[in-house]
């Protein structure tokens, strides 16, 4: 892969499931063909949207293999990895070599606490079982466990670990992380919807947005403008764009992705057990933020 593709706008796709919980085919092809009309410049696979705790590798597998087929060729497909042991992310990193993704993105290990070494190790030992692009995840609200600023300055110099997603909503954080990599060519992307503008201000070079799986022609402007030179078209956009991620606490995580998109029409159906549904009060509340951005008429 071209580490030049490593930009723009990559939505975590949600997984439609059936009522047994398995992918739904079709219902998945129409979410790819959905982020592509509007614009994106990736696809993220088996991300925290994407419900991969909830899926057997039967079925991550068979979600990775369905978005690949569907993208054929159009934009670069990673694959998520956030299994717990280093075997297993072993295992699912050569697997995603198998399925000819482009790249893979790995969330540290959950429940765990390892030492910054033993994290080290850890991401050392998964990046050298696969030739493919490694980008870093970190999520420390959802994990636990935080990337500092002194590791990824370590981990930039494993020739194919090539970024970093940050979800922690720390801007101080994310600007650090480019301070301390700049000159290594090292690519950060902003991992919180709300912070898109001002991690692309610091030097990130894109995002992974949950909220591009609902309006990602929103979210991509937000990035383009900024490109473009157009800094006050771009913050219009991402204060348009905030209040659709300020509603993700209207219901467990992380189910108002799917809410949104059911009411919109892309029919993905719900979310994995344990998470049901937003209560019918948030859900109009969902309706409205929606039908304020024009999302739903």
């Amino acid at each position: 892969m071209d580490f030049s593709l490593i930009r723009g706008v990559i939505p975590p796709i949600v997984t439609p499931v059936d009522a047994d919980e398995c992918v739904e085919e079709q219902g998945l092809r129409r979410v790819v063909e959905h982020v592509i009309a509007g614009g994106v410049h990736g696809i993220l696979s088996l991300g925290s949207n994407g419900e991969f705790y909830g899926l057997d590798h039967e079925q991550q597998e068979r979600a990775v293999q369905i978005t690949i087929e569907q993208v054929a060729g159009r934009v670069p497909v990673y694959m998520g990895i956030g299994a717990i042991s280093t075997k297993e992310c072993v295992k699912l990193a050569r697997l995603g070599d198998t399925l000819n993704a482009q790249a893979l993105t790995i969330l540290p290990p959950m429940f765990l606490t390892p030492s910054e070494e033993e994290l080290y190790q850890h991401f050392r030992k998964v990046a050298e079982a696969t030739a493919l692009p490694v980008l870093l995840y970190n999520n420390p609200d959802r994990v636990g466990n935080n990337i500092s600023v002194n590791l990824i300055e370590r981990l930039a110099d494993i020739p194919n670990i090539v970024g970093v997603k940050d979800s922690s909503g720390d801007l101080t954080l994310t600007s650090e992380y480019i301070r301390r990599t700049r000159e290594k060519g090292f690519k950060v992307m902003a991992g919180r919807d709300v912070m898109i503008l001002g991690s692309l201000v610091y030097g990130a070079v894109g995002c992974v947005a949950s909220t591009a799986n609902i309006v990602p022609a929103l979210v991509v402007e937000i990035y383009e403008k900024f490109i473009a030179g157009d800094l006050q078209g771009a913050l219009e956009a991402q204060f348009k764009l905030a209040p659709l991620r300020m509603a993700s606490n209207l219901a467990s995580f992380p189910v108002v992705t799917k809410e949104a998109m059911n009411l919109i029409g892309l029919e993905v159906g719900g979310s994995i057990l344990p998470n049901t549904s937003c209560s019918e009060i948030n859900r109009n509340k969902l309706a409205d933020i929606l039908k304020q951005m024009g999302a739903l008429k």
